[in-house]
């Protein structure tokens, strides 16, 4: 992947792109004031360098009945790149995990969970825990979504 650097051009065809990526090449060029060709151009370009990593359809979590959002923290006594990789590999097979983070601080790591209900959580719950020896599991339940987004802030690069 080659390194580019992205001018005012490329932001708001990144923003028109994250914001609906079923444009035609036609849509997206009248949108941010460029011919086809060029727009054509600097979205191959954009993928070739790894900037847009995929094209992807958002589903709605409810509409599929799932409506849990679980944020669960996780400490462990071990650090190591064994348990890492056993706790990593199993962890992100799991999938339930829509996000998975190494931290630093008092939590080691962090996972949002999506799941139907309490109860798939428990039987999610009981495969994690399977994956790695844990030395803490907490749990916190999303009472209300405020905002979810996918689309990066590219206009304050």
């Amino acid at each position: 992947m080659e390194k580019i650097v992205l001018d005012s051009i490329d932001r708001r065809l990144l923003a028109c792109l994250q914001d609906d990526a079923t444009l035609s090449i036609a849509e997206i060029a009248l949108q941010i004031n460029l011919s086809q060709t060029p727009c054509w151009k600097r979205i191959k370009r954009l993928e070739a360098a790894g900037v847009i990593l995929k094209r992807v359809a958002l589903v709605d979590r409810e509409a599929l009945g799932l409506g849990l959002i679980v944020i669960v923290s996780i400490r462990t006594n071990r650090h190591d790149e064994e348990w890492l990789e056993a706790f990593a590999k199993g962890a992100g097979a799991l999938p339930e995990v829509l996000e998975f983070y190494r931290l630093s601080g008092e939590t080691d790591y962090l996972l949002k969970v999506i799941v139907k209900d309490i109860a798939a959580y428990d039987r999610f719950y009981r495969r994690l825990i399977a994956t790695a020896p844990l030395a803490d599991v907490s749990s916190s339940f999303a009472m209300e979504q405020i905002k979810f987004t996918t689309a990066l802030p590219v206009h304050a690069l």
